[in-house]
């Protein structure tokens, strides 16, 4: 009996090892065409990692072998099997991950809008984390289905707490492909996660708010991570961010004022009256104001029922308040400077980014200099067209996908040289 049991448990030990080694091919992972559509510097950060992870599991799969051949106690080589069994799993789920990422560039015209999405999410963090002398991590935009956008931020902490993320992993959707400032806020995730803003800016928003109501206080401490992320975006893209958002969360009234068990972020009618007020705040009337109209029309405030009426007629009020807190108070995170010293939103105000437009001329989309020195602000201005002239959106999408695909060209990888 001790006999077939020690063979069942090399005929696992070999199949866990097999598969763990085969995960070392990472052309298998996604197509090498894809690979070579990274720039160099994220290709080797994506890869070296991943390789590392590999390497981590081949090892342990090497350890239990040679317990094993050792005459190991079966007792002690039966755990270690079933480690390295859950360990595979974990990387394989991690390489699923990225490869589905990098896998979304087989496209070449795809791959050509995404690289120039790379770059942009590599300027939105710079924009920040240089001031205050943080080095940005790479970043690596993918395609996805569904509403929301989601980030894997750079740094996390793996499994076992010893494998870092390699990359600030970005998901778009489809349908925001051309309503990119989703990604703003994906990338003020990483911002925040990195210089500590998130901590601060729960305990500012808390303490603001205390005096009202310790329940009011606390939903919005609880929400503060996603207010980060919101007003990132807002102070990197002005108002585009608002009208993007109010087309993902919409919904049935019912849904506009759930709060989901575990949600970090507030529910949807709160939070687009928050962004709004954000530009009430720093740029006065505008379209945010026919976004606020018509969304009180659908979802009256007053015959909002349950916590979430009474926390949306309870916050309404101090909104302009939170606000301030977010973009005029000074936090340590920004060196004892408030968010807005660093990033004046009043340069992506409308008339700003119309007095930008005006003074580019044509030369706004296809100028290389301006694409470097103002991509944020000109990605802003892009993204607010087609929500001013929906009957024209077919072609204000078309014109910032093709400014977005000579972002990336800017960017791409040279051409792998080829002995005559």
């Amino acid at each position: 009996m001790t006999e077939a049991v020690d063979r069942q448990t090399a005929a696992e030990l070999a199949h866990w090892q097999l598969a763990a080694e085969a995960l070392a091919d990472l052309d298998t992972v996604a197509a090498p065409e894809a690979w070579q559509a990274l720039e160099d510097y994220l290709q080797r950060q994506v890869r070296d990692r991943l390789s590392e992870l590999v390497a981590v599991l081949v090892a342990e799969g090497r350890a239990a072998r040679r317990l094993l051949g050792q005459g190991g106690d079966p007792g002690a080589v039966r755990p270690a099997v079933l480690k390295l069994r859950t360990r595979y799993l974990q990387v394989e789920t991690i390489l699923d991950f990225y490869g589905h990422a990098v896998n979304s560039r087989t496209n070449p015209a795809l791959r050509a809008v995404l690289r120039g999405y790379d770059a942009l999410a590599g300027d939105s963090m710079a924009a920040v984390l240089t001031r205050v002398g943080i080095e940005p991590p790479p970043a690596l935009v993918y395609l996805d289905h569904g509403l929301g956008a989601s980030i894997l931020r750079a740094g996390i902490r793996l499994w076992d707490h010893s494998h870092p993320s390699p990359a600030a992993a970005i998901k778009l959707t489809r349908h925001n492909l051309a309503y990119p400032t989703a990604l703003l806020h994906e990338t003020g995730h990483q911002v925040a996660h990195l210089t500590g803003w998130n901590t601060e800016l729960a305990d500012a928003l808390a303490a603001r708010l205390a005096p009202r109501s310790a329940e009011l206080a606390q939903a919005w401490r609880d929400w503060a991570g996603e207010i980060a992320g919101d007003v990132h975006a807002f102070v990197q893209a002005g108002w585009a961010p608002v009208a993007a958002l109010a087309n993902v969360v919409d919904g049935p009234t019912s849904s506009v004022y759930r709060i989901r068990f575990g949600d970090p972020h507030p529910f949807p009618f709160l939070r687009v009256m928050f962004n709004v007020e954000l530009c009430r705040r720093w740029f006065g009337a505008g379209p945010w104001d026919d976004l606020a109209a018509a969304w009180l029309h659908r979802h009256p405030v007053d015959r909002a029922g349950g916590d979430a009426g009474a926390l949306a007629r309870a916050s309404l009020p101090v909104l302009g308040d939170l606000a301030d807190v977010c973009t005029r108070l000074p936090m340590a995170a920004f060196g004892g400077e408030p968010l807005s010293a660093l990033l004046d939103p009043r340069r992506v105000s409308p008339p700003a980014l119309a007095a930008l437009a005006r003074q580019a001329g044509p030369s706004l989309l296809s100028s290389a200099y301006l694409r470097r020195r103002e991509p944020l602000r000109i990605l802003a201005h892009l993204s607010t067209r087609a929500v001013l002239a929906p009957e024209a959106a077919a072609d204000h999408q078309a014109a910032l996908l093709a400014w977005v695909t000579s972002v990336g060209a800017d960017a791409a990888p040279l051409a792998p040289h080829r002995a005559a």
